[in-house]
């Protein structure tokens, strides 16, 4: 089959098998490494520091930890700092110093549980107000951490007395454009998916979709809302207009069926909001475009409503016979991504002509 040259094009740069489960990978902030995050057989966390050398991925560090680590983020650290956080199967969140990584500079027992995702802001330049953390686990419970208040969160979104406790998949942080506002997103096993407001501390807004919603974030987290993508089960993402939120309708959006499988991960472009990746449960990455509607609203006053726009896939590729579980942007290379799978093995690829759309 020919390849159209005039898109953007998605290519494996270097691929590495190792001997333990993956669950993520970051990039460490303006460096050419990142860490691998996952489960070594016997039981026990694995963290790998791994540098691209003349067209592979070496490993210059590996640690072993306690627990399988499940996510990672370095997004409530300081550029000067670059600390991961981790988070683990026995529920604790953990920030770690890639210099010293004999003991954890914070620790908290943070769910019960496995603590299935995290998100972080205030650091690396990104959002305004103090660094701070965002946990989701399978006791149900979404909880905010200050990286400076070391004994108890600073926010608890948990499930209320006597109801269902939902696993909760996906967490993110958005509308961190000045000291005072931030939000919390939540995505579920059931659909549900839960926007919290840290300022006014209540939630704002919720909806549900049809199946388990693996992966939320905002297209950017340090401007007021603008975009949300969620992605689950069933071959489903759903992309969300935040600028307008009407009374009883919500957010406006637009919902795509791709992949032919669990869409496990979405990531927007941090050169370029509107641009954006999702992974699939075939191995698959998807390239794609959000094109805004002529109109953002439509209507008058207190009935004024979101309007969606349409979303354009631009190229596709596989990598893998297994699920891609884990996708991230470089922020210092535009293009350059890393992304782990279930067959074991780490890869770093790039897409080409990004700067042109």
């Amino acid at each position: 089959m020919a390849v159209d040259l005039k898109k953007p094009q998605l290519i494996e740069l270097a691929s590495k098998s190792v001997n333990y489960t993956l669950f993520d990978a970051k990039w460490v902030p303006s460096a050419a490494r990142f860490v691998a995050l996952g489960n070594n057989a016997r039981g026990t966390g694995a963290i790998e520091v791994c540098a691209l050398q003349e067209g592979k991925i070496n490993v210059t560090k590996t640690f072993e930890k306690p627990a399988a680590i499940k996510c990672g983020t370095f997004g409530a650290s300081s550029l000067e700092e670059r600390r991961l956080a981790t988070g683990d199967f026995k529920g604790e969140l953990a920030v770690w110093d890639l210099d010293n990584m004999s003991q954890p500079t914070f620790k908290a027992a943070a769910h019960t549980g496995i603590v299935n995702c995290m998100d972080g802001v205030g650091g690396l330049n990104i959002g305004g107000g103090c660094p701070e953390l965002v946990t989701g686990g399978r006791d149900g419970c979404v909880k905010v951490w200050d990286v400076r208040q070391k004994d108890s969160p600073v926010a608890n979104m948990s499930p209320s007395e006597g109801s269902e406790i939902r696993d909760c998949w996906s967490v993110a942080f958005g509308n961190s454009f000045s000291d005072a506002e931030r939000c919390v997103v939540a995505g579920y096993d059931n659909g549900d998916i839960k926007m919290f407001d840290l300022r006014t501390m209540s939630l704002r807004w919720e909806t549900h979709l049809p199946n388990g919603v693996c992966s939320v974030s905002f297209d950017r987290k340090d401007i007021m809302m603008n975009k949300m993508l969620a992605c689950g089960l069933e071959s489903k993402f759903t992309v969300f207009d935040l600028r307008t939120q009407h009374k009883t309708k919500g957010f406006a959006s637009v919902a795509t069926k791709s992949h032919k499988s669990t869409i496990w991960c979405g990531a927007h472009l941090p050169q370029n909001r509107d641009v954006f990746v999702t992974t699939g449960g075939n191995g698959s990455v998807h390239l794609w475009k959000y094109k805004y509607p002529g109109k953002r609203t439509s209507g008058e006053g207190a009935e004024q409503e979101g309007v969606a726009g349409e979303v354009q896939e631009l190229n596709r590729v596989s990598l893998s016979t297994q699920p891609l579980a884990s996708f991230e942007w470089s922020r210092d290379k535009i293009g350059l991504f890393v992304t782990t799978a279930f067959d074991q093995t780490m890869r770093v690829a790039i897409c080409t002509k990004l700067n042109l759309l």
